[in-house]
């Protein structure tokens, strides 16, 4: 069910609290370039930082602007079994077509104690599962073998988004999941060589920005036009990298904030860019626009 080119949306702020208008026309935007989904208030939406009033807006706001032209994915992922319990059977009652559950975190439970935390949630919802593996963050890694055990215990667990960064990784579990079971590129600069082992898509920062040349990127692969897929790439690569010169969304935000169709503000721990970093990052989003 889920491959394609899925956008991690920011959640646009004015002033402090969520700006409505900024954040419909940036679904709006997704859709006119042809991304497959969205994904509300996950990593790159702050979700450690919105309000529990905030997120059933966001998720509200997300379903009703999409209007069925795009799916729509809630992150119901937490650190706390009965809190992501409650917030996925929230988001199935808001009409969201999946769930994205990041891996718990700080708590660091053995592999065991993620199985039993997955198939937790999925036993309350029948929404589908996409699972959201990334150690750097997390501190956990869900390892291949605990994916497969999911898959096969869980009915409504059918994929997940890696961003463990590996390769090797991809391949494993391509090699011992069904074929129905999608893995999807966590990381923009590895979308290429995971879905050249397998992957179905991307869970993208950088179509926030640049919908249309990811969903290109991801087409190419798809049909089998590497030689594309490699020169799209190329052409991306020093975007995908410059995004993560900072902790994400912050990048990303300052660059729509410069576009002008939302302010860069984001909410603390998170703060404005060092200015040598955003002067890399403008030249680099100036030479993406030359070369386009």
């Amino acid at each position: 069910m889920f491959r394609g080119t899925f956008t991690a949306l920011v959640t646009p702020f004015r002033n402090g609290g969520v700006d409505v208008s900024a954040f419909e026309k940036l679904i709006e935007t997704q859709i006119a370039g042809g991304i497959t989904g969205i994904v509300a208030i996950g990593t790159t939406g702050e979700s450690p930082t919105l309000s529990h009033k905030e997120r059933e807006q966001l998720i509200r706001l997300a379903v009703a602007t999409a209007n069925k032209r795009c799916l729509v994915l809630a992150g119901t992922g937490s650190n706390a079994t009965d809190h992501a319990v409650v917030d996925t059977k929230l988001a199935e009652k808001l009409g969201v077509d999946g769930a994205l559950l990041v891996a718990p975190y700080y708590n660091k439970p053995s592999q065991e104690g993620l199985f039993r935390h997955f198939k937790s949630i999925a036993a309350v919802t029948s929404l589908p599962i996409m699972l959201y593996n990334i150690p750097g963050r997390c501190g956990v890694d869900i390892m291949p073998e605990t994916v497969v055990r999911l898959a096969k215990e869980c009915r409504n667990i059918v994929s997940i988004k890696e961003a463990s960064g590996s390769v090797e990784r991809v391949s494993d579990l391509r090699r011992r999941l069904p074929e129905s079971f999608t893995v999807l590129s966590g990381d923009d600069s590895l979308t290429l060589p995971f879905m050249a082992v397998g992957a179905a898509g991307v869970v993208s920062v950088a179509s926030n920005l640049f919908p249309s040349q990811v969903c290109g990127l991801v087409r190419a692969c798809e049909s089998g036009d590497f030689k594309s897929a490699t020169q799209l790439h190329r052409k991306l690569l020093p975007l995908f990298k410059d995004l993560f010169i900072e902790p994400n969304p912050v990048p990303v935000k300052t660059a729509l904030g410069w576009r002008g169709v939302m302010s860069g503000e984001v909410r603390l721990p998170l703060c404005e860019m060092i200015e040598v970093n955003q002067a890399r990052l403008r030249k680099t989003l100036e030479q993406f626009e030359q070369n386009k």
